[in-house]
């Protein structure tokens, strides 16, 4: 994972919300130094710059709706925690042993736009809705115990089953790992 930082298993509900500040707000002036026209516009045959943040977006409501289900019915829905935590860095490198071997965003990509008649406001309205997904995310965590981080688990396409506090971590490398993608896309545009 390149320009993030790597948290270890145990870092704490404070920790990964200083983290996720942190790569949101570089990631954020990265997305809102784009032209509005290359924003919205594919990058080749590849997601547009907007799209990622739309699919980031899509994927941090996601993980805040998990976080805001009552303990029983994660309990219910996805048994009990079976596996040793794991660092942000095992998370990646699965998340990229898993990318490689052809996994998708499946239902998380974004929908498809055509008819954007104002790139400006599409562009504002994209990253002011994905600024409220990561408050929004951010007061989730609040709600939860530090000790209940690693005793519930969430459901991740690839990843699989998740504890909340891997759930976390991938949120924070997800955000990261997607400025990259689009950084390497444009420079193999260049090239």
């Amino acid at each position: 994972m390149t320009g993030a930082s790597s948290l270890p298993a145990n870092s704490s509900r404070e920790t990964i919300i200083d983290a996720l500040d942190h790569v949101h707000a570089r990631s954020s002036s990265y997305w809102n130094a784009f032209d509005p026209a290359a924003f919205i516009a594919p990058i080749g045959e590849a997601w547009s710059p907007g799209d990622n943040v739309r699919h980031l977006s899509k994927s941090i409501r996601a993980v805040t709706g998990g976080l805001g289900q009552p303990r029983l019915v994660l309990r219910s829905l996805f048994g009990r925690v079976k596996h040793s935590p794991r660092s942000m860095e095992q998370i990646s490198i699965t998340y990229d042993e898993l990318l490689a071997a052809g996994g998708s965003a499946g239902r998380f990509a974004p929908s498809a736009r055509t008819d954007v008649l104002d790139a400006r406001a599409e562009q504002a309205r994209i990253l002011s809705e994905h600024d409220t997904a990561v408050l929004e995310i951010k007061r989730a965590i609040l709600e939860w115990r530090e000790q209940d981080l690693d005793r519930y688990q969430l459901p991740h396409p690839l990843l699989g089953k998740l504890t909340v506090r891997e759930m976390l971590l991938f949120t924070v490398l997800h955000n990261q790992h997607h400025v990259d993608v689009v950084k390497r896309r444009l420079a193999s545009l260049r090239a």
